[in-house]
Formats: structure tokens, C-alpha cells, sequence
């Protein structure tokens, strides 16, 4: 007898009501500014109570959180067949990439969010955004299948390197009214060949780091 898949009808009933919930609250932010939106006048005009929306979402910072998992899911996203092949630094390039396409369309309200995030005198929302920043670029490490295991020092430097490129090229992105995104491309580009030849000299674990020593 075949097992029949069958899908959990509510766990998707409870991604589109959340993403339904996002989605106006960007609306809004687009027509007022991200700090200018309240909860309440989402939920109501999406004609729901409030209790409803506190389930899912406890503030706007909520609402933002699940707006930036949409970034992680397009890092994540299923790649081409020849994924594997690419060298590391295009295959880096391919999934950073992806995370500012998600959020081209709404470049100034991300901006927005995260500004509102990192607002010092709230440390409930800006210490998190730390976290979630590793978080990230342990996901785009993830996504970009880089070899190094956690814990080696190429690992470690990667993740320093690649925490440095996301902040710099978030800081391009934020100002880039380019068409497609240019500059922020450029930019990404151009940091990930610079890196690219300096990593090479690396090791990417224990192996490679016997081989080094053997050729010292």
C-alpha cells in the first residue's frame, strides 16, 4: 500500500494569513513611513480582529521579522543543476544576490525596518538584529554550500569576511537607485574577486591545513 503525501493544510493557511498580514503593512509603510504603521490599522483593514494578528504577530517588529525570512528563503531557494560547479565566489554572489532581489521592489521600507531596528534606545529589537545578522550569513554560508566546516579556521574567516561584505553591500543597496540594482552588483562583485584570491591561501580544513604545513 503507497503512503498518500498529504499536505498540513494548516501550517499553509497559517503562512498565507501571515504573509497576507506583511503585506499590507508594507502597503502602508510605502504611503507613510514604517514607524507611522500600527498593527491595529492592519488588522483592520484587513478586516480582522486583533486578537487574531496578536497570535501570530506580538508588534511591528514581529511583522518585520517575518518580512526578512523571506530573504533567508530566497538565499535558500532550489539553485540550478550545475549549482555545484560554480566557483564559490559566484555561487556567494548568486545567493547574496537573492536576498536584495526580494527586497528591491521595497528597498526604501526595508531600509525602513532596519533602521528601526538598530535604533539604539531600543535594545529589545536591536540586540536580536545582531543575532540575526550571524544568523544570516550562517545561511548564506548554508545556502552558497561552502565546504569549510564549522569550527576551522576557514569557517571562521569566512564567516568574519562574508559579515563584512553583507554590512558594506547593505550599506551600497540602501542608497542604490541604479536600474537592476547595478552598483550593488558591482560592488559585490568586485569584494568577492578581491576575497576570492586572498582566501586562496586559506586552508579549508584539516587536511588542507597539513597539506600548508607540509609545503612550508
Amino acid at each position: 500500500m503507497t503512503m498518500i503525501a498529504i499536505q498540513d493544510s494548516s501550517r499553509s493557511e497559517a503562512s498565507a494569513f501571515a504573509d497576507l498580514v506583511v503585506d499590507e503593512a508594507v502597503r502602508q509603510a510605502e504611503e507613510r513611513g514604517w514607524q507611522a504603521v500600527r498593527l491595529s490599522e492592519v488588522a483592520r483593514n484587513l478586516e480582522l480582529p486583533m486578537s487574531v494578528v496578536l497570535e501570530r504577530f506580538r508588534d511591528m517588529d514581529a511583522v518585520a521579522n517575518a518580512w526578512f525570512q523571506r530573504g533567508w528563503r530566497a538565499m535558500l531557494a532550489e539553485k540550478p543543476e550545475t549549482f555545484d560547479d560554480w566557483p564559490e565566489r559566484v555561487r556567494i554572489e548568486h545567493c547574496l544576490q537573492a536576498w536584495f532581489d526580494t527586497f528591491a521592489a521595497h528597498r526604501r521600507v526595508t531600509v525602513q525596518m532596519l533602521r528601526t531596528k538598530a535604533h539604539l534606545p531600543h535594545p529589545h529589537t536591536w540586540v536580536p538584529l545582531v543575532f540575526d545578522l550571524s544568523r544570516t550569513v550562517q545561511w548564506l554560508r548554508e545556502a552558497a554550500r561552502l565546504e569549510a566546516r564549522y569550527g576551522t579556521r576557514r569557517a571562521q574567516l569566512e564567516e568574519v569576511a562574508l559579515t563584512s561584505l553583507f554590512v558594506a553591500a547593505l550599506a551600497v543597496w540602501a542608497r542604490d537607485t541604479s536600474e537592476g540594482q547595478r552598483k550593488t552588483r558591482h560592488f559585490i562583485d568586485k569584494r568577492l574577486k578581491r576575497g576570492e584570491s586572498w582566501m586562496r591561501w586559506v586552508p579549508s580544513g584539516v587536511k588542507g591545513r597539513h597539506k600548508a604545513e607540509a609545503q612550508l
